[in-house]
Parts: C-alpha cells; structure tokens; sequence
C-alpha cells in the first residue's frame, strides 16, 4: 500500500495565499501495530502520562488517609487550561472511563491533572511538580469527586472553555437502577444533593444511580470539583462546547437517539442560571424547544421530556468543538438503528435531513425517492450508519448540515491489497487548530465494527487512526483527510486537545490490548509537537518575488540550474512543479539534483530547523548546456 503523505493544499502559481504542511511526515498505514504509529521528523513525540503505572496524589477518601495510588485507566478526554500568571504553558486534564472501585481515588470514574511547561530548547513538554491548596505535593493528582460532588461514572468526553480554559467532565455512564451499578460503585445508599444551583435541587435526596450523567466542573489548578450540572439535565452526555460569548454551551449525548441541546447563561461565566434547550429543526423561527430546567424531576427525565417536544434525533453525538462561529459535532454512527429510532420516534422525536446524502451515496437506486421517502426509510431501518459523518450547526441560520462524511461506502471489505487509502470510520473525539492564523480540523476515531470496509478483510483490531483536515477546503471529503497516528492493538484513538499556542496536539490511546509492550499495554496521554514549524500559512502573497525578497539571506544557486542546486545553508528542501504538485524532497543537504526534473519554472521551500524559519521562491530549470 503507498503510503500517505502528509500534504494538505500543494503550492500553485502565481500565489494568492495558500496553506500547507512544509515537509510530509509518512507514517506507513498498519492495521494491527502494537504500538503508537508516531509521525517522523520534523514532528516531535512524547509520552506525558501512563494510566495504571503513573501514581496520582490523592485526598482522604472513604476513611483513607492522603497518600497516592497507580492512575486509573482508559484515559479519554484530554482538557486544557492555560497559565496566564506564570511562564508554565498550563493544565492538563485527563479523564478515566474505565469504572472501577478505588478506595482511594473513588469508585467508578475519574479524573487525572498535572501542569506542563515547555522546554525552551526542544520545545518538548516537562510535567511540572505542584504543591496544592490542601497540601498534595507531587505531579500527578487525582480529581477529588467523591468529597464534592459525589462519585462519577464513566468519564467520556467534556468541555474545555475556549474562553477562559474552564473544565467539564461528562459522564457517559447512563444506569437505569443502582443494580446496574454493579461493584464499581459499592455504596448505594441514597445521596442527597449539595449545589448552589437554584431550584428544587439543593437538599434534594435521589437514589445513587440517580446522581450520575451529568456535565461536572473541576478546578484542575486544585484538582477537585466544583458541581455537576443538573441545570443542564441528566445525559449520556459526551461532548460539548462554549461558545465566544461565555454564555452558551453546546452538548451532545451519545445515544440513539442522542439529543443536541444548548444551555444559555443569564450572565457570562455563571453557568448556574441560565435556560435549556433541545434542538428541534422543524421548529418555526428558532429551532429550539425550552425545557424548564429549575425542577429536579425534570432534569432527570431531560431525554423523555425533550422528544415528547419534538427534538430532533441523531445517532450518536459525541465530541462538540466551536471555532470562528460554528458548532461541530461528531454523529460517530452505529450499526442496526431503527428499532431505537423507532422508539425515540414513538415518544415524538423527529429527524431531519442530514441524512439524505449518505444514504443517495450509499444507494445510488434510491435517487428517485423524496427526501421525506428517504428519511422514512432512516426511521425505518434501512440504512446501517456503519461510518458516521461530522456534523456543522451554523446559529445563524439554525441548520445542521454534513461537514463531513464518513467512508468509503463498501459492502465488503476488500482485501489488504486492494483497501482504500483515505478513510473514515466512526469519528469520536473532535478539537480544531490554528496554526499561523490557518484552522485545522483534529478527528480521531473510534470504530464501531469491522464489517463494511471500517478495515480490510482479515483484520480483526478495530484500528482507529487520527487525522488533520485543512477547514479552508471547501466541501470536505475523505480524500481532504491526512493521518498523522495511529493507535496500538485494543485501543480508541481519542482526547485530542491543541496547546493554545499552536505547537503541540495531545491525544489518548485509550483501553490497549495487554498483550502489547509496555508503556503500549496501558492507556496514555502522549503529544505530538511541532505544528508551528510543520505548518505555515501564507496569506496576502501576490507573486513569487516577495517570497524571495523574503529570504532572510538564504541563498540559492545558480538560478536559472541545469545539473545541482546549491544551498548556503543545511536544510529541508522541497521542489514544487507549475501545477503545485511536488516533485522532490532533500533533507539535511546543501546541493539537490534537479537534472531529472524537466525544464520549466519551480517553487522551492526550505526549512532551516536551526533558525525554524522556512525561506521559498522561484527556480528555473533549463536545458544543460
């Protein structure tokens, strides 16, 4: 199989400003590795945090003295929040789903936070020792859940602020009766709430398994948490998103049917009072249905009480992410969903027409039907939504429309030989970038199955890769998509979270097979570094001279060239023909042949990694004399 390069928009003539990677960065396609697939150089890899080995500090818990304890494991969503007071870059929040009881982390669920710097030098990550408010001195510590809020379960996704860097751990975990809390949570005595929300929810009693399924705020800098959220109903929730106004927030819930819904605060920051809202897009003027959120009862029944009011229906929501204005959510799919629409549908939910796209691609027979026909045929179970698609929700207009769209569209799995290169299966955890001004979409799967091309014919791991996708391209498919890692046996690919500086991307192989070698066996928090530099974005850039005139001194010869480019400077170099498509890489060199290359007009880029400026311009290639 060829392998994919990392190149997103290739350089064309004349410039009118473009954005690209400088160099590709290969990683060979492997659908069984047993470790992380890292990118090579220029990028930089590292380990940060390894569930099960690493030792969080924590706070008396059930009886327990402070001490520390091994981290749990399945680490999931990965929150930031930057140190605006010192020279530390800032925290970082690492959630755990796999739910185990912990006498001194806490049954079910958790959390994990330790604070990061960079090094100067190799601008690599350095965990930073801390001393808290109560007295823990170490670098790892665990989120005191169980002194606060009461147990949590399942931590999926969550919420990171990009206002102000503010932390939400969602709880995924949806029981219907403490017995389906198993051992993992041993006390099931009823619990009786403790919130500064108003309504009829402080001092309120509700069975355990009750008090699970909510967004929950932490304080990462003292790593403990603050409420959960039952203004904002009980949910299998797993993503969601501020918007720039620090008032709304956008939720997803990972279920068939899951609900889109949004919280809007009467005051910016105050996320206490505020309304409820389950999107409906059929509603007349704005597509949103209240629901009355000041009452306990209410809130525990959001689900019921959202589709008896005609919520829209989705199949799986699960990372939301907003940039420059627009909400964007994962529909990750699921197979076999039409006896669960059905039942959504029975309550009053509805759908919309998202769907009719795929199923056109998937059944070019069905071209003829009515989208009302198609969505008819969603509802009843015609379609299996094997790859899911990412979903954009524009608040000005009030649409949810196909971002995009999961595939390739296969019956069967093809042989190894014969797998399609670019592909996209059940997209999970979802961030964006921005690098030099330009944003980078960040998709991580999670595969739902085998079957249906997710992996070639033989291959039994469900093999999740994350990809980058430019968002200047218009109309986004999976051949947009560019794969930069890819997780070991047994494990999701998920938690991805840029630094706000634009350097380094955080992600999580979650849940890995026992069988792989160590630090591969357990679940990690590791990150890549070195976007700033990989990347660059040209804007404004009319003609060729400017680039040149740019240089900074960096001088290449002779120009018109025949036989060998000379360089006065060891450097990265790449040749681009007329038509931007590149022709020719060199690393680490002074001189590049270019005898090979047929006579014409050339773009180069150079990346000198000493300085970490990157020079380009024209070449001409002529006939040797």
């Amino acid at each position: 199989m060829k392998k994919l390069r990392l190149l997103l928009v290739a350089l064309a003539l004349p410039f009118c400003g473009y954005s690209q990677f400088v160099f590709d960065v290969e990683i060979d396609p492997s659908f069984e590795p047993n470790t992380v697939v890292f990118p090579p150089s220029p990028l930089k890899n590292q380990i940060l945090f390894i569930g099960g080995t690493d030792k969080v500090q924590t706070t008396e818990t059930y009886g327990n003295a402070p001490g520390e304890a091994l981290a749990k494991q399945w680490n999931d969503f990965i929150g930031f929040t930057p140190d605006n007071e010192s020279s530390d870059l800032g925290w970082v929040s690492v959630n755990h789903e796999r739910i185990i009881s912990n006498d001194s982390i806490g049954d079910g669920g958790g959390m994990t936070v330790f604070k990061v710097k960079r090094d100067p030098i190799t601008d690599l990550l350095e965990v930073v020792p801390q001393t808290l408010a109560d007295g823990r001195s170490g670098e790892y510590f665990n989120v005191d859940f169980v002194n606060t809020v009461g147990e949590t379960g399942m931590n999926c996704g969550g919420i990171t602020s990009s206002v102000d860097g503010r932390i939400w751990t969602a709880e995924e975990w949806f029981r219907a009766d403490n017995d389906a809390l198993n051992d993992q949570v041993r006390n099931l005595d009823q619990f009786t709430i403790s919130t500064d929300i108003p309504g009829d929810f402080d001092g309120a009693t509700i069975e355990k398994f009750e008090n699970f399924n909510y967004m929950v705020e932490i304080d990462p800098k003292e790593a403990v948490a603050i409420r959960k959220q039952y203004n904002w109903g009980r949910q299998p929730f797993e993503g969601g998103a501020i918007a720039a106004d620090n008032k709304t927030v956008y939720m997803g819930a990972d279920a068939t049917p899951g609900i889109f819904s949004k919280f809007v605060a009467d005051t910016p920051g105050d996320f206490t009072k505020g309304k409820l809202f389950a999107y409906k897009h059929d509603q007349s003027g704005e597509p949103w249905v209240e629901i009355a959120n000041d009452k306990l009862e209410d809130m525990l029944n959001f689900t019921q009480i959202a589709l008896s009011k005609g919520a829209t229906m989705f199949n799986r929501l699960e990372w939301v992410t907003y940039h420059d204005g627009a909400v964007y959510m994962t529909e990750t799919g699921r197979d076999n969903i039409g006896t669960r629409l059905k039942e959504g549908a029975a309550l009053g939910g509805v759908l919309d027409d998202h769907w009719v796209a795929p199923l056109k691609k998937r059944f070019p027979e069905f071209a003829d039907k009515t989208d009302e026909q198609l969505i008819d045929l969603v509802m009843g179970g015609s379609f299996n939504d094997y790859y899911g698609r990412v979903l954009k929700f524009d608040p000005a207009t009030g649409k949810v429309t196909t971002y995009l769209e999961g595939g390739s569209f296969l019956e069967e799995s093809p042989e190894l030989a014969d797998y399609p290169e670019n592909h996209l299966s059940n997209p999970d955890g979802l961030n964006v970038m921005v690098v030099n001004g330009q944003a980078y979409m960040l998709i991580c799967e999670d595969l739902n199955g085998t079957s249906n091309g997710r992996v070639p014919m033989g291959i039994t791991n469900r093999t999740c890769e994350f990809y980058i996708l430019d968002m200047s391209i218009s109309a986004p498919n999976v051949d947009d998509l560019v794969r930069v890692s890819i997780s070991p046996l047994g494990a999701e690919m998920t938690g991805v979270q840029p630094t706000p500086d634009g350097k380094t991307i955080l992600l999580n192989s979650q849940h890995p097979s026992t069988d792989n070698p160590f630090p591969y066996n357990n679940s990690l928090t590791y990150a890549i570094t070195g976007w700033d530099q990989a990347i660059t974005a040209i804007t404004g850039v009319k003609d060729q001279k400017d680039l040149v005139a740019g240089a900074d001194e960096f001088i290449v010869f002779p120009n018109a060239v025949s036989r060998e480019l000379e360089l006065n400077k060891l450097v990265d170099i790449a040749l681009y023909n007329a038509a931007g498509a590149r022709v020719k890489v060199a690393r680490n060199t002074k001189t590049v042949s270019v005898n090979d290359l047929a006579t014409g007009a050339y773009i180069y880029r150079a990346f000198d990694e000493k300085t970490g400026k990157l020079h380009g311009g024209k070449i001409i290639i002529e006939e040797a004399k």
